[in-house]
């Protein structure tokens, strides 16, 4: 019950490849990376508007 080694992570690799194929794991990878910059967005403000001023008479 040692740690897994680099041979066991590339056959866990494979299996997946194989399952799920890589248009699905691509897209998911996509949609992964939108969620995250989409949050990092969040968190930093950058969807905030900028207060809108009044219109001077």
């Amino acid at each position: 019950m040692g740690s897994f080694s680099l041979w066991h992570w590339a056959l866990v690799l494979v299996v997946v490849v194989l399952v799920f194929g890589t248009r699905r794991l691509r897209n998911a990878g996509g949609d992964l990376g939108a969620a995250i910059r989409g949050f990092k967005d969040g968190v930093n403000g950058k969807d905030d508007q900028p207060p809108s001023t009044p219109p001077s008479n």
